[in-house]
C-alpha cells in the first residue's frame, strides 16, 4: 500500500488524492502540517530534501515527490495517460503550463487569502498575481470552449492537475462566473464516480 504525505488544504496534495479514489488504489494518509514546518523535521527531510508535500512512499519505501511527477507516475498504463505519443506530450504541456502559469498565481492568491494575508507586501504583488491568473484561465477557457476536456475528449492528468486549484480559485477571489465553458468542466470532474473533495481523508 502507498503512503502519501500530504497537508489537506494543499491542492497540489488534492491532485494525487484525486488520483489516487480515480483509480480504485489505497494508500495510507500521513498528514504533515506544513504550517507547523512538520515537513522540515530531520526525519521528513530523510524522505524528501526539498521538505514540501505531497510525497508518495512506494511499497517498497522509495519515494516520489512533485505532485504532477506522482501524477505521471501512477497513471501509468491507465485511462488518464493515453499511449497515444502526441497526446501525452499535450498532456505535459498542460502540466507545465498548470506550474508555470496557473499555480503560482492562482494558488499563491488563494493561500494569502486563507492564511491570514495579504501582508503589504503581498498586496502590492497582488494586481500581477490576479492579472496573471486570469491570464491563465483565460487560455483554460478558450480551450474548453473546443473540447470537454484539456487533452481533448477524455479527462487526463492534465484535467486533474488542473482542477485542484481551479475548483477553489474563488477562496483567492477569483470571479470564474465569466467562464462557463471551466464551469462546465469542474461540473463534468465533480460528477465522476470516485470524486472526493478537497477536504476528504
Amino acid at each position: 500500500m502507498y503512503n502519501l504525505y500530504d497537508f489537506l488544504p494543499s491542492g497540489n496534495g488534492y491532485k494525487v488524492r484525486l488520483l489516487l479514489n480515480a483509480l480504485n488504489l489505497p494508500y495510507t494518509l500521513i498528514e504533515k502540517d506544513i504550517l507547523k514546518g512538520e515537513t522540515r523535521t530531520e526525519e521528513f527531510l530523510e524522505l524528501n530534501a526539498s521538505g514540501r508535500i505531497p510525497l508518495l512512499q512506494l511499497e517498497d519505501g522509495r519515494c516520489l515527490a512533485e505532485s504532477n511527477a506522482i501524477l505521471l507516475y501512477l497513471a501509468e498504463g491507465t485511462e488518464f495517460l493515453p499511449a497515444d505519443r502526441f497526446l501525452r506530450a499535450k498532456i505535459n504541456e498542460w502540466l507545465f503550463f498548470e506550474q508555470y502559469s496557473h499555480e503560482p498565481n492562482i494558488a499563491v492568491v488563494r493561500f494569502w487569502m486563507t492564511h491570514g494575508g495579504p501582508t503589504e507586501e503581498q498586496k502590492a504583488m497582488l494586481p500581477a498575481k490576479m492579472k496573471a491568473g486570469y491570464a491563465a484561465l483565460d487560455v483554460m477557457e478558450k480551450q474548453l470552449n473546443q473540447t470537454p476536456f484539456l487533452a481533448g475528449e477524455h479527462m487526463t492528468v492534465a484535467d486533474i492537475a488542473l482542477y485542484a486549484y481551479t475548483h477553489v480559485a474563488h477562496e483567492g477571489e477569483f470571479d470564474l462566473s465569466g467562464y462557463p465553458s471551466i464551469n462546465g468542466w469542474l461540473t463534468r470532474i465533480a460528477a465522476r464516480a470516485n470524486h472526493v473533495l478537497i477536504t476528504d481523508t
